[in-house]
C-alpha cells in the first residue's frame, strides 16, 4: 500500500463564544459552541472565519472522547465565501482533559485532536476546494481552537 502524501493547505485559528450546555441527550452529553471569528492563512488560501457563521455541535461519547461536528463560514481575501465542515475526535488522559476543561493551555502533544474537513464554494477561483479531501491536526485553546490543515494528494 502506498503512503499517503499531503501538502499544507492552511493554518486556522478559531475563536469561540461561551459553551451552551444542552446536557445528556439520547446521543450523549451535548454542547453547542458558537464560533465568534478567527483567521486562516496558507500559501493558496487565506482570509477570515466569519463571526456567527458557524458552531461546533460537540458530543461527549460514552468512552469519554469528544466528537466534533463543525460548520464554519470562511471569507477568502478575495471576498469568496467558503463553507468548511468537519468531523473530528479529541481524546486525552482524564487529567489532561480536566486541564483543558479548566481553560488551561495544554500542548497538542498531550492529547489527540484530528479533523476531516470538506469544503463547499460557488467561487470559480476556489472551486478546486470542492474536489479535495483534507485532514487536520488540532489544539484546543482556552477560548478557541487551532488546526494545521493538509490537503491529501
Amino acid at each position: 500500500m502506498a503512503e499517503l502524501m499531503s501538502r499544507p493547505l492552511f493554518s486556522i485559528s478559531i475563536a469561540l463564544h461561551p459553551i451552551h450546555e444542552l446536557g445528556r441527550t439520547p446521543a450523549g452529553e451535548r454542547r453547542v459552541v458558537p464560533v465568534s471569528g478567527g483567521t486562516f492563512e496558507g500559501e493558496r488560501l487565506a482570509g477570515e472565519v466569519l463571526p456567527h457563521g458557524g458552531s461546533d455541535l460537540l458530543l461527549t461519547r460514552a468512552d469519554g472522547s469528544f466528537q466534533q461536528d463543525v460548520r464554519l463560514t470562511l471569507r477568502a481575501r478575495d471576498g469568496a465565501l467558503i463553507l468548511m465542515t468537519y468531523r473530528g475526535v479529541r481524546h486525552a488522559a482524564p487529567e489532561v482533559g480536566d486541564r483543558i476543561a479548566r481553560g488551561e493551555a495544554v500542548g497538542r502533544s498531550e492529547y489527540y485532536l484530528r479533523i476531516a474537513p470538506f469544503f463547499e464554494t460557488a467561487s470559480p477561483d476556489h472551486a478546486w476546494l470542492n474536489r479535495i479531501v483534507a485532514v487536520g491536526v488540532g489544539e484546543r485553546r482556552p477560548n478557541g481552537a487551532a488546526y494545521e490543515v493538509f490537503e491529501i494528494l
